[in-house]
């Protein structure tokens, strides 16, 4: 589904204001460290994270779309990062889950669960 790719393309442009353009009024993030339930909470993890992870590209692998209906869609994928922290390359990656949901002819993200890879 599209919205994914525009989901990720809004976070690699290091703007909230665009990704906040895709998120549910009721969006809650899940971070191994963290619960975000209100935009602006939100808001501070994405630019906190910016901050420390300069010129950050976000990507996703492995996508399965466990439900793709007409109002909400589930994926599942590998989710990959890469950019410069303290000024030395860095990357990783984990395991991501979104939700979303079809409203006023919109996809929107409602939920986001981020955690590491299983050892």
């Amino acid at each position: 589904m599209n919205i994914l790719n525009k989901y990720i393309k809004a976070t690699n442009t290091h703007n909230f204001n665009e990704v906040k353009k895709l998120l549910h009024p009721k969006a809650v993030y899940f971070f191994s460290n963290k619960t975000c339930s209100t935009h602006e909470e939100i808001q501070e993890f994405f630019e906190h994270t910016w901050s420390v992870i300069e010129n950050e590209n976000y990507a996703a692998q492995d996508v399965i779309w466990l439900h793709a209906g007409t109002e909400s869609a589930t994926c599942t994928y590998t989710y990959c990062y890469e950019g410069y922290i303290n000024g030395k390359y860095a990357s990783g990656q984990g395991r991501a889950t979104n939700v979303f949901l079809k409203e006023s002819g919109e996809w929107l993200l409602i939920h986001e669960h981020l955690s590491p890879l299983p050892k």
